[in-house]
């Protein structure tokens, strides 16, 4: 494999730009681009809120592991993870020996700004979705924090926050491929 064939992922807080970003690194990669989330619904035929539903959060979370272990080409691959899918116990290894992990963070703010008006998220079911945020965000920030070279998408062009990400791409996919005794 070429270090320029190395999959990329990115990670982070529902809200964050995962899949606007993933689209537009992609594109300018010249590589696929799938979101976690749009291939579980299609391989289920169900949204995402009728999983959660209808199976449970820990079936969706089986469903993401065996996504991410073999549900996508396995280079030339920008993918858009779920919010919650790097937080799952081995999922960050499980990325990490797959490609390059890179996450994308925002404000509190900002995520309340971006999620406020979709309705296919299932954890924003609450009384208060606003105070469903900060909880899941307090909880998750540090693992998010720690699984990737951190990009912030507050108030960016998506221009920038692509350029960064695919820098970001480039120096670890040598990484990566060296760690892996590949020239």
């Amino acid at each position: 494999m070429n270090a320029m064939d190395v999959n990329l992922y990115l990670v982070g807080f529902m809200g964050t730009g995962k899949s606007t970003v993933g689209r537009a690194v992609a594109h300018k990669l010249g590589f696929h681009m799938v979101d976690s989330d749009h291939e579980i619904e299609r391989e289920q035929g169900k949204t995402i809120p009728e999983i959660f539903a209808q199976d449970g959060e820990a079936a969706f979370r089986a469903m993401e592991r065996v996504f991410i272990e073999s549900g996508h080409p396995a280079e030339r691959t920008v993918v858009s993870c779920g919010g919650g899918l790097v937080v799952q116990p081995g999922m960050l290894a499980l990325l990490k020996s797959k490609g390059v992990v890179v996450c994308l963070h925002a404000s509190v703010e900002t995520i309340l700004a971006r999620t406020s008006r979709q309705q296919n998220r299932p954890l924003l079911i609450a009384e208060d979705p606003a105070e469903r945020i900060r909880t899941l965000f307090a909880q998750r920030e540090p693992i998010y924090r720690h699984s990737g070279t951190v990009i912030l998408t507050d108030a960016r062009p998506l221009t920038d926050i692509a350029g960064h990400v695919m820098r970001a791409w480039r120096r670890d996919a040598g990484d990566f491929r060296r760690a892996r005794g590949q020239r």
